[in-house]
């Protein structure tokens, strides 16, 4: 039974590919037939262009005393732009980073379902007594987690 599961299977996919690829290659030549003009006729223009960039590359070589003056004030914005990049990165992920694994953890703030070594890692910092079972788990004790976990996050040891 599961071979012809299988087959059926290898069938639809083989099939489902057909499909895309032919639709593919008929979008294409319709657009071809459209716009009146071949994928070569694109390439002949490409060259074209890229012959007539090169001459003006070329025409463009000759004032390089100018062009340095002007690379002067560009390397003043340059360490601006820089300093950009690292306030963007503000905003963190948030997580737990297993420091000894380097596991990330992002589901954490139900302690039933935290990971084993997010629980050890309470305990190890000093932050809980001990690793609470579910059935241990009260209003109380689950404030008193949560703070921990806060606490938790906050450590450098720990930042994503």
């Amino acid at each position: 039974m599961t071979e012809v599961l299988f087959i059926l299977t290898t069938v639809f996919v083989a099939y489902v590919v057909y499909a895309v690829v032919t639709d593919q290659n008929n979008t294409i030549k319709t657009l071809e037939k459209e716009t009146g003009h071949s994928q070569e006729a694109e390439k002949t223009t490409v060259a074209a262009v890229a012959t007539t960039a090169a001459t003006a590359v070329a025409v463009t070589e000759k004032p390089k005393p100018a062009a340095k003056k002007a690379a002067a004030p560009a390397k003043k914005s340059t360490p601006a732009k820089a300093a950009e990049p690292a306030a963007v990165e503000g905003p963190r992920k948030p997580g737990l980073r297993n420091p000894e694994t380097g596991e990330v953890a992002t589901s954490y703030s139900n302690y039933r379902f935290a990971k084993r070594w997010v629980k050890d890692a309470l305990v190890a910092e000093g932050l809980v007594d001990k690793v609470y079972k579910t059935t241990e788990l009260d209003d109380a004790v689950e404030t008193r987690i949560k703070a921990a976990m806060a606490k938790l996050e906050a450590m450098d040891k720990y930042k994503v």
